[in-house]
Order: structure tokens, then sequence, then C-alpha cells
């Protein structure tokens, strides 16, 4: 479904400051994969993100989406196949705009039409509000209120929404709860699961939750210096406790700063 194939990426290079961001990662994602993704911050698992977005071009290597060599196709066409969330819930919305209004535009952006609005149909409004009413988040009766007046957790969960709209092959969240207070992060996480499993989309999850990275998915990968350096899944991956985790990841000599027990 996805294989990324020796994929490398330096930024600055020839300076005092050079990064070696990507050191030929290889993996390969099965359709209806859901990869949790570990790491220090500089690992790569952003940048490996981007390289997979189109956000810029790698050094050397391939992405390969459903058969299809992608490597070198801008990000704004890949954006029809692939949902990304951030780690900012200001990303991915439009402030000034309704929240239909940024629901229009991520239907007809996914759904490969570039027609104004007048395009959206009544019954595309009313799965709209149907959408939105599945969040609980009582969005659905504010359809025609700037996306710039909801709160951190809303918007995050309106742009989960705008991202699987149309289902895309591949959803990329990278730390998209973060920002959040645990209540809401841990409510989004459900909504995300939900939705994920519901239209069985293939997903990567960049988290720094140890708990999260194992009990959400079926694979978990750890990353460091630009290299994936612990693949876990099947019996291994159900057998790992949140504390040998823990023990893997001081055992490559990261930080665990970051790193949370607690449920997000």
């Amino acid at each position: 479904m996805l294989t990324l194939s020796n994929l490398r990426k330096t930024f600055a290079p020839g300076t005092v400051n050079e990064k070696v961001a990507l050191d030929g990662v290889n993996l390969h994602l099965n359709p209806g994969d859901f990869v949790t993704i570990l790491g220090s911050n500089g690992a790569g698992k952003s940048t490996l993100f981007g390289a997979i977005a189109g956000s810029f071009l790698p050094d050397q290597g391939s992405v390969v989406l459903d058969g299809a060599d992608i490597t070198k196709l801008p990000d704004y066409k890949r954006s029809k196949y692939i949902g990304r969330l951030f780690q900012d819930p200001l990303k991915g919305t439009a402030p000034n705009m309704t929240i239909e209004e940024n629901l229009a535009l991520a239907y007809l952006r996914a759904s490969g039409q570039h027609s104004p609005f007048s395009m959206i149909s009544a019954r595309d409004r009313r799965e709209f509000r149907d959408r939105l009413a599945q969040l609980e988040l009582g969005l659905e009766d504010r359809m025609d209120h700037p996306v710039g007046l909801l709160s951190g957790g809303q918007r995050q969960a309106l742009t989960l929404l705008m991202a699987t709209l149309v289902t895309p092959k591949l959803l990329l969240l990278d730390e998209h709860t973060a920002a959040l207070d645990p209540a809401t992060a841990e409510k989004v996480l459900k909504l995300t699961q939900s939705i994920v499993e519901e239209n069985h989309i293939t997903c990567m999850m960049i988290t720094h939750n140890i708990p999260s990275a194992l009990n959400l998915g079926n694979r978990t990968l750890m990353m460091k210096d630009g290299k994936i350096v612990l693949e876990l899944s099947g019996p291994e991956r159900a057998q790992t406790t949140p504390e040998d985790l823990l023990r893997a990841f001081h055992q490559q000599g990261m930080s665990s700063d970051r790193v949370l027990f607690s449920a997000e």
C-alpha cells in the first residue's frame, strides 16, 4: 500500500547546520495498517511525514503509494490521497471561514472537484451535518460560525473530519493531540480510532505517549537519527509493556523528557 525505499534527506548540506534528517528509511505498510511512531525531538518523525506528504523532495529514495510512484508529485496533488493533521490545532483550517465552508473546501479538494461552493448540494450539507453530529461536540448547530471561534479541541476534531471526509488512502497524524488538554486529547484519540477503524484507513501516528503507542493500531516504530531503530508488531508487540518500551527508548540513548505514561 505504502512503500518507502532508501529515503534520505539532509538539510543545509555542507554547512555548520547540516542535519541528516532521514538516513536510508525503508518501510512497507499494508492496507489498513495503523502505525504509531515514537522518537525524541530531531529523530526524523515529522521529516518522514514531510517526505510522504510531499513537503520537499528527498535527496534519494522513493515513495510509492498504492502502486504509484509519487516521489516527485507536488504536495497539493498528494492531498487528494493523503490526509494530514498537525500538532497545532490552528493548522489545517481557515479561521475566517465558517465550519461549512471549511468542510466544503476539504470535500471539493479531496473529491477532485475545483468548482466554487455553489457546487455543494443540499445533500452534501446534510452529510456535513450528520458527520459533525458524530463528533458529539455540538458543531452541527454551528455550521455558519467562523472556525476561529472554536476551541483547540473542537478545531482539531473538525480538522480530523475534514481530512477523512473523503476517505484518504493514507492518514498522517503528527502529534495531533499534543497541544490539547488531557480530557480533550483522549476524546480526539477515541474519535481518531473510531474514524480510522470504521473507514479502514491506513494510518501513521506520531506520539510521545507510550501507552498510546502500544494500545492504538497494530504496529509500533521507534526512530532515532533519521532511522527506524525498532519495530514491533504481532505477538511481540502484544507482549510488550510500556515499561519495556521505555527501557528500549533509553537503550537507544534517547531523552525521555517528552515521553508520557498517562493517557493523552
